[in-house]
């Protein structure tokens, strides 16, 4: 499956909208922290642990555009049973000083941001009514 490229007419080769269509999905940034915070390189089967509400198939995707994107080294070994283990690329850790303040404001701001959203719902249902 290949993932979606945005790709505007007018700017073909807009670095912003290319990127930010590729890791802004919904499970490409949570699989990098995942990756930055374990200790280890990890398997698929501890990737889904740690993602339990993503599908196998959906994180493989994300696994393969990471790869493609060099933000994601796959590592194969021949034995039996096979195993195959993930680990962030350079280029990766070079995203993620950018990444962790967005997580921060994430944390800090949850509550304020589920509030203004309940509001938000109250207010159009009672414009609707």
């Amino acid at each position: 499956m290949i993932r979606r490229q945005v790709i505007d007419p007018a700017f073909p080769q807009c670095p912003i909208r290319n990127v930010l269509a590729r890791i802004g999905d919904r499970w490409t940034l949570l699989t990098l922290l995942v990756l930055d915070a374990a200790a280890q390189p990890l398997r698929f089967k501890e990737l889904c642990q740690a993602l339990p509400d993503v599908s196998q198939k959906m994180l493989a995707s994300t696994l393969k555009a990471l790869e493609a994107d060099g933000l994601v080294q796959r590592q194969s070994y021949a034995e039996i049973p096979p195993r195959v283990e993930y680990v962030l690329t350079d280029r990766s850790r070079t995203l993620l000083p950018l990444l962790h303040p967005l997580v921060d404001w994430s944390h800090r701001h949850l509550d304020d941001i589920l509030a203004s959203r309940l509001r938000y719902a109250e207010q159009q249902a009672e414009a609707a009514e």
